[in-house]
């Protein structure tokens, strides 16, 4: 699997331990920014790794922040794009089979469960479709 990741200056070292996570489950991942502890603006990141995903290029993304949400609204402009923000692995595995979610969206100061099973759980989750492909549908059709 092919994944984009990206995070804000508040993200950034949570972003690093991700980064190791996904190599050594034997996935391939591209750092979309930010490098340094500058601060960034976080919607520049999110549009960066939601166009990777929505250009095909990568299977997933993951989005990290202060809290996660901003992070999680910006992303979810981008056309094609689901993001999830998930505080645990039942958010995680139900934005997998329910939703067909692309992108995980963390918080980099807030999470009750250890980031390593959330990560691991989304990435691992395949979607459900079934009764759930009609409602992603119907979320795409919001898009236009």
């Amino acid at each position: 699997m092919r994944v984009a990741i990206g995070s804000d200056h508040r993200g950034l070292e949570l972003k690093e331990s991700i980064i190791n996570l996904i190599t050594v489950a034997g996935h391939e991942c591209e750092d979309f920014g930010c490098y340094t502890a500058d601060s960034v603006d976080y919607p520049d990141i999110a549009g960066k790794v939601s166009e990777a995903v929505t250009g095909g290029d990568f299977d997933r993304g993951v989005l990290i922040c202060g809290t996660g949400i901003g992070m999680c609204i910006a992303a979810n402009k981008v056309r094609g794009i689901r993001a999830a923000l998930c505080y645990s692995t039942l958010s995680a595995s139900r934005a997998r089979l329910h939703n067909d979610a692309n992108i995980l969206c963390l918080s980099s100061e807030e999470t009750p469960e250890p980031i390593s099973e959330i990560v691991n759980t989304f990435l691992s989750t395949e979607f459900e479709g079934g009764r759930h492909r009609l409602r992603v549908e119907k979320i795409a059709g919001m898009e236009d």
